[in-house]
């Protein structure tokens, strides 16, 4: 079933979202070859805490942690650990909050010191490929039409798309109705309508699209272990044009502020 959302609703999705963006730029500021991702994690809860949310993924199902740290060949819900990154790594990191009842839910993936250009081509693209999606998060299209624009751009530039793993509705609850593929075909699937709220979130791998899940439970990772990219934002379904409740430009500026420095 799917939940429509009020403007006030949508206006409280704002805020959650907003939180989650923040919190991702504060982690943003700790980024460099030698951090764990269990101090990025206690970064993030401490920050949503002291903002007034909750964090949104710990205890859900179980999850142990605040942060899903993917690394690498890792897609998502890698468990932040006392991994170091280092080096020519890259790690998405998700996060979610709960703000006055309603999640926030976002993922960026970040490049630490210097990476191959073969891996900046899977981030660009799969960056790229978010927002060509978000396009066609308008009322009286389909979900099709967001997974075709995802799939087209990402393969065209000879990436692959992760099938099992999709973007979903956003509300009261981390996953609601409708699921949101990456991939599918114009003018399929579940008709788009104004009060939607949904999760875009291309998984985009370098090699083939196949995925493994690791012995801790909840990690995934490509089977032929080249590395995957993932970026995610919350939009609410409008006339013309989707509004964008998370937003990627406070961790940007700390990205460029950082190489500026």
């Amino acid at each position: 079933m799917i939940f429509y959302k009020t403007e006030e609703e949508i206006e409280l999705l704002g805020k959650s979202n907003q939180l989650v963006s923040k919190t991702l730029a504060e982690v943003a500021k700790l980024i460099q070859p030698g951090i764990t991702t269990l101090k990025l994690d206690r970064q993030a809860e401490e920050y949503i805490l002291d903002n007034g949310g909750k964090p949104g993924f710990k205890g859900y199902n179980k999850y142990p942690k605040t942060l899903c740290t993917s690394v690498n060949s890792e897609v998502v819900h890698g468990i932040p650990s006392a991994y170091e990154l280092k080096d020519g790594d890259i790690v998405s990191i998700d996060c979610g909050v709960i703000l006055n009842g309603y999640y926030g839910d976002s993922a960026y993936t970040f490049s630490i010191g210097k990476i191959d250009d073969s891996i900046k081509k899977l981030m660009k693209v799969t960056k790229e490929s978010l927002f060509k999606g978000i396009e066609f998060a308008v009322d009286g299209l389909r979900i099709g039409d967001i997974g075709y624009a995802i799939q087209d751009h990402c393969e065209h530039a000879g990436f692959s798309v992760v099938r099992e793993m999709v973007g979903h509705g956003l509300g009261k609850n981390l996953h609601e109705a409708p699921e949101v593929p990456n991939y599918g075909r114009r003018g399929k699937g579940i008709m788009l309508k104004k009060g939607m709220v949904i999760c875009i979130e291309p998984m985009i791998n370098m090699g083939n699209k196949e995925i493994v899940q690791e012995k801790d439970g909840w990690t995934i990772r490509t089977a032929d272990n080249k590395p995957s990219a993932h970026y995610e934002l919350a939009v609410a379904v409008n006339k013309n044009k989707a509004d964008i409740l998370s937003n990627f430009k406070c961790i940007e500026e700390v990205i460029n502020n950082k190489q500026n420095t």
